[in-house]
């Protein structure tokens, strides 16, 4: 039975970290992860853990919260407190000790244990946590799903029926080459009809909620969301003039809300409901009230075809996620 240790904050993980946990993974029958973190922390602790948890399956993880030294230079008995740290975490011999750091060799010895550098020149993968919390997204390549997940900003369409939505949605994911999450609600009516009840709409918002989830650990730093939960209770509030509890719990908004003007023609597609001049105005002043409600950031976009989507882009850009 070989044993394997690593240590670090992971803050976030990253490739390098990868490839330091799968090189450690691949050459021990066993391996624990010490993740470390301190209070004040620029990203929770208990994330990161849930990060590594993961992204290690095999690997028993655990969590280190206590304020101790981070430098032999803090405290005259750092190595003693860190020897007793890793052997309260790790009561069993260890037989190799990993790191990319040169505290690794000194960790090892202080542990009995032997000592494997992984990629100690960052020639394999190049990044640092450091550079990542930087600039997350110019290092985005070096992000594993779970933390692209934390990094992604979401850019969501909102907005009557008929106002372009769809078109444009797939425009900015074309021009931004991420991924889209489609109206789930549409999806929903073309399969079940729309001779909807609440219950309906509460499920329409949950597995929309829950693909954009999934979708924003596989994009490309930002998802185009065609409307959310936010326009699915503006949906609640026209058709029955209240809406179930659920939608009030939700607290999970886009970055940026793009809400789409009245300037286009309404068009009956056979899912679309409200199409006299008063409901379309009802159904605009309800999108906006949420939106405000809500508290969430904003843009109007209005004009056709071209200048549609080039004030969309405006709008994006002027939120800083261009």
């Amino acid at each position: 039975m070989t044993r394997g240790f690593l240590l670090g904050k992971f803050m976030p993980p990253h490739a390098g970290h990868q490839l330091l946990g799968e090189t450690a993974q691949a050459l021990v029958d066993e391996l624990t992860i010490l993740v470390c973190w301190l209070p004040d922390d620029p990203i929770p602790g208990p994330l990161r853990l849930a990060w590594m948890r993961e992204l290690f399956p095999r690997a028993r993880v655990i969590g280190h919260d206590a304020v101790v030294p981070q430098a032999p230079g803090d405290h005259p008995d750092f190595w003693a407190i860190w020897r007793g740290i890793v052997r309260a975490a790790h009561p069993e011999p260890i037989d190799l000790v990993f790191a990319s750091e040169p505290y690794g060799a000194r960790l090892a010895a202080e542990v009995g244990a032997r000592f494997r550098p992984v990629d100690p020149g960052r020639e394999a993968a190049a990044t640092s946590a450091t550079a990542i919390r930087a600039d997350p997204w110019g290092q985005w390549a070096s992000l594993p799903p779970p933390v692209r997940g934390h990094y992604a900003r979401t850019i969501c369409l909102h907005g009557p029926e008929s106002t372009g939505k769809s078109t444009l949605s797939h425009r900015l994911a074309a021009h931004f080459e991420t991924v889209l999450m489609p109206e789930y609600g549409r999806t929903w009516c073309e399969r079940f009809g729309t001779d909807l009840v609440m219950a309906d709409l509460v499920a329409i918002a949950e597995t929309h909620d829950a693909m954009t989830l999934s979708l924003k650990r596989r994009c490309n730093r930002r998802l185009i969301v065609d409307t959310d939960p936010l326009m699915t209770a503006v949906w609640a509030d026209m058709l029955f003039g209240t809406r179930d509890p659920w939608f009030d719990r939700w607290d999970a908004p886009a970055d940026l809300y793009l809400l789409l003007d009245l300037d286009l023609p309404w068009i009956d597609d056979g899912t679309r409901l409200f199409g006299t001049a008063a409901a379309r105005a009802r159904f605009f002043a309800l999108s906006r009230a949420e939106l405000e409600r809500r508290g969430v950031r904003w843009a109007l976009v209005g004009g056709t075809g071209e200048a549609r989507f080039a004030n969309a882009l405006a709008a994006i850009a002027a939120a800083g996620l261009a």
